[in-house]
C-alpha cells in the first residue's frame, strides 16, 4: 500500500490513487457510426477514446485538461453496428503538468450475453491547463496494484521514446536548415 501523504508534488499537491479517476464510457453503435465498409468508423472510436481519456484526465487533475497527443491507437478487431462499446480509461503516469491516460476498448453484441472482445487500445497525453490555457501542476498518480505499477513503468518508457523522437526530429530539421534545405 502506498502512503498517499508522502507522494506530493513540489507545489504540495497530494497524490491521487489510480481508482480515483478511472472510468468507463459505454456507447451502442448505430448506422450513423459506419464507414464505407459497413463497420464502425475508426474516427468514431477515436472520439470515444478521447472523450473517456479527457474525463479521466480532468477528474485526476481536478479541472481542465487538453489532449496533447495520442500514441499507439491500435485497432485489433472491427466494431459493428449493434455493438455495445465500453471504453475503459485510467491515468498511468503523471509529470509536472502532463499525464498519460491508457485506454482499452471492448465491444460486445448488444443483445447477446457473450464476453466482450478487446477491439482497441490507445495512450493519450493530456496537459492540465489553468483558466488562461497555461500549464498547471497535476497531482502524482498513485498505483494501487501490480498492474497499475506495470502500466506506470510502461508509460515512462513511452514518455522517454516520445521525447527522444521529438529531439531527433528537431536535430534533423536544424541540420537540414543549416545545410540550406527548406522543408
Amino acid at each position: 500500500m502506498t502512503d498517499h501523504a508522502s507522494s506530493a508534488t513540489p507545489e504540495g499537491l497530494p497524490g491521487k490513487p489510480v481508482s480515483a479517476s478511472r472510468t468507463t464510457l459505454s456507447h451502442i453503435m448505430t448506422h450513423n457510426d459506419t464507414n464505407l465498409l459497413g463497420t464502425v468508423h475508426g474516427g468514431v472510436v477515436m472520439k470515444l477514446v478521447d472523450d473517456a481519456a479527457g474525463a479521466v484526465a480532468g477528474r485526476h487533475c481536478g479541472g481542465p485538461a487538453v489532449t496533447a497527443s495520442m500514441d499507439e491507437m491500435v485497432f485489433l478487431e472491427p466494431v459493428r453496428v449493434g455493438d455495445l462499446v465500453h471504453v475503459k480509461a485510467q491515468v498511468n503516469w503523471t509529470g509536472r503538468s502532463s499525464m498519460e491516460v491508457g485506454v482499452r476498448v471492448l465491444a460486445e453484441r448488444w443483445n447477446e450475453s457473450t464476453p466482450a472482445t478487446h477491439v482497441g487500445s490507445a495512450y493519450l497525453v493530456f496537459a492540465a491547463v489553468d483558466a488562461d490555457g497555461k500549464p498547471r501542476p497535476v497531482p502524482p498518480v498513485l498505483p494501487e496494484t501490480d498492474r497499475d505499477r506495470r502500466r506506470q513503468q510502461e508509460a515512462q518508457i513511452r514518455r522517454t521514446h516520445r521525447l527522444a523522437r521529438r529531439r531527433a526530429i528537431r536535430e534533423l530539421r536544424e541540420k537540414r536548415a543549416a545545410e540550406g534545405y527548406e522543408d
